[in-house]
Parts: structure tokens; C-alpha cells; sequence
């Protein structure tokens, strides 16, 4: 009698799990990582899975612009929190009139009330980029709808203001799923096409160094990945933009890029 009622709740036990992971997975999940290869200053080598993905609105570079004359930079920045260096970031864009788009999480929008207010006052995009940074790759359509409606809900109730409609994925980590859950809500996805390792704030690149590699690898149509809370870039953004504008660039918008 024992071993039976053992057996009884171990089946219980696995359909539970089982159940648990068929609401927060999906069992065909395809995991892919964002990445590319550089180019110098001309357009980048992307992955072979890019050309699939734009079936399903998402960006990462402006092609159109890459094959003509009139040069264009899309800056956009994953604002987690503030730490001092995000302000700065919009020192910099309002001194120069530069827009912005802002993937912003939870954190900043519940901790840093205020800035998030001035991003939008100043001009820029609050975009999602998820409530708590949760990878959303193998989530199931339900969870992320729930996870992007709620960030939409604590930005609104916070500040009043209306989540724009481009979502990015942490870590650049998605699915063919993932992003057919993301256009169902009505959002673009933003990827990129250069950036480079500025999020670990024990381990910053000197200034003259992160200016070169950036330089070195701008190109037309680029859309640029920063982080804010990094001192290196809240350092050098007043010099990388008056040598972008220097070179001949201007800077677009998401609303340009995707349409």
C-alpha cells in the first residue's frame, strides 16, 4: 500500500512539472544568440538567420540607407538602472539635439521615476526590453505577453507615459516563437548592428580606446547598441557625436528605421 500511494505521488509530482513546463516553455524552442562580425566602416556581417527574422519586424540595420548617400546613425540604449551615468547620457543627447530610444526595464522606471519622465520630455523613445531582463527566448506566447503587458502597466501607472511599441530581447537571445509572440502584441524588435562590451562596469575601456573601436566600426545605416550606466561612454558620448556629425552623419529615429 505504501509503494502504491509512493508511485501515486511521484506520477503527480511529474505532471505537475511537466504541466509547469509546458505553461513557461515552449517544447520546440530554437534558441538563437544576436550576433555579427564586423566590418570596419562598412556595413557588418550578419548571421544567417538575420534574412528570416525581418519576416517578423525586426531590425538591425537600416539597409536602405547603407546603399545610398545620406548617412544616419540610430542610437539606442538598455537602461536598467541609473547609477549616475544614464543622466549624464542625457546631458549629452540634449546638448547636441540627438533622439534616442530607451529599452528600459522595471528597475529604473520604479527607482529613477523622474529620468525616465525626462527621456520622454527630451524627445526619446521608452521602449521595452522586458519587466526584470527574464530571458523570453523559450517562453510560451501567454508568459511573454504577460511580461511585456505589465512593464507597459507599470510605466504607464508610474509616469503616465505610453510604452513605445519596439521591444529588444536581453541579451539579444530569441527565438523564430519568441519574435511571432513579440509582432502579435504590436512591437517591432530592435537588434543591432554594432556594439561592443561596455555593460560590465568593473571592466570599463579606457576612452581613447572604446572612441577608436567605435569609430573605427560606425557605418551608414548603423543602429548602435550602448549601455548608460557605463562612465566610459557617458565620458565620451559629447566626442563620439560631434565627430559623427563631423563625418556627415545625422541621426534617425525607430519610427524611420522600421518604416
Amino acid at each position: 500500500m505504501i509503494n502504491i500511494l509512493k508511485r501515486i505521488l511521484f506520477l503527480i509530482l511529474i505532471a505537475t512539472l511537466t504541466s509547469s513546463f509546458a505553461i513557461n516553455s515552449y517544447a520546440d524552442c530554437n534558441e538563437n544568440r544576436w550576433y555579427i562580425k564586423r566590418n570596419g566602416n562598412n556595413c557588418p556581417y550578419f548571421p544567417k538567420e538575420a534574412e528570416e527574422i525581418t519576416k517578423y519586424s525586426a531590425y538591425y540595420v537600416d539597409i536602405l540607407a547603407s546603399n545610398n548617400e545620406d548617412p544616419v546613425l540610430y542610437l539606442t540604449f538598455d537602461a536598467g538602472y541609473e547609477n549616475g551615468n544614464v543622466e549624464r547620457i542625457l546631458d549629452a543627447l540634449k546638448e547636441e539635439s540627438v533622439p534616442g530610444a530607451f529599452f528600459v526595464l522595471d528597475n529604473i522606471i520604479l527607482k529613477n521615476t523622474d529620468l525616465v519622465k525626462r527621456m520622454d520630455s527630451e524627445g526619446h523613445l521608452i521602449c521595452n526590453h522586458t519587466k526584470n531582463h527574464k530571458n523570453l527566448s523559450c517562453a510560451t506566447e501567454e508568459t511573454i505577453a504577460k511580461d511585456l503587458r505589465d512593464l507597459e502597466d507599470i510605466l504607464e501607472a508610474n509616469t503616465g507615459i505610453k510604452m513605445a511599441k519596439y521591444f529588444r530581447f536581453p541579451e539579444g537571445k530569441y527565438s523564430i516563437n519568441a519574435l511571432k509572440a513579440v509582432e502579435k502584441l504590436g512591437y517591432k524588435t530592435i537588434f543591432w548592428s554594432f556594439a561592443y562590451d561596455d555593460w560590465d562596469n568593473n571592466r570599463q575601456m579606457n576612452s581613447e580606446k572604446a572612441i577608436k573601436k567605435i569609430l573605427d566600426n560606425t557605418h551608414n545605416g548603423a543602429v548602435i547598441l550602448l549601455h548608460p550606466t557605463s562612465k566610459t561612454n557617458a565620458d565620451i558620448l559629447p566626442v563620439l557625436i560631434k565627430e559623427w556629425k563631423r563625418m556627415g552623419y545625422r541621426f534617425g529615429t525607430l519610427e524611420e528605421l522600421t518604416n
